[in-house]
């Protein structure tokens, strides 16, 4: 089972990551974190790195359902999708299948709130 949906787009780096950010708002999810990792990186360990963008993405009703099923799954919140410079041009995005991530967990309840998430990534990332 594949752990993540990935496109790659034909777009400047940080126009993608705007481009993105924009696609998870349009499907109900907000931005809570950005983490620029060639920058930790550098800032960190002084290492060279492409452009590599975390968003740390949250549906906040599929959230709080998923924690009110289960209270410690906030480890595993938010769904995060990447957005790297690809290697020979364009830039990759992927976002986390929850459905992969969320199989560890003992919690039937769970599924329901995975699958719908998954759905609204999965349209996120066809829609790029």
């Amino acid at each position: 089972m594949s752990y993540t949906f990935d496109t790659t787009l034909d777009m400047p780096f940080e126009a993608a990551v705007a481009h993105v950010t924009e696609g998870l708002k349009a499907k109900g999810f907000g931005v809570l974190t950005t983490i620029d990792v060639k920058a930790t990186l550098k800032a960190k360990i002084d290492a060279d790195f492409r452009p590599y963008t975390i968003l740390g993405a949250c549906n906040p009703k599929l959230a709080h359902q998923a924690l009110q099923a289960e209270p410690f799954i906030g480890a595993m919140l938010p769904c995060n999708v990447v957005v790297q410079a690809a290697e020979g041009g364009g830039v990759t995005v992927s976002a986390i299948d929850p459905v992969a991530s969320m199989a560890a967990v003992e919690n039937d309840s769970l599924g329901a709130i995975a699958t719908q998430v998954r759905g609204l990534l999965q349209a996120v990332i066809l829609d790029l």
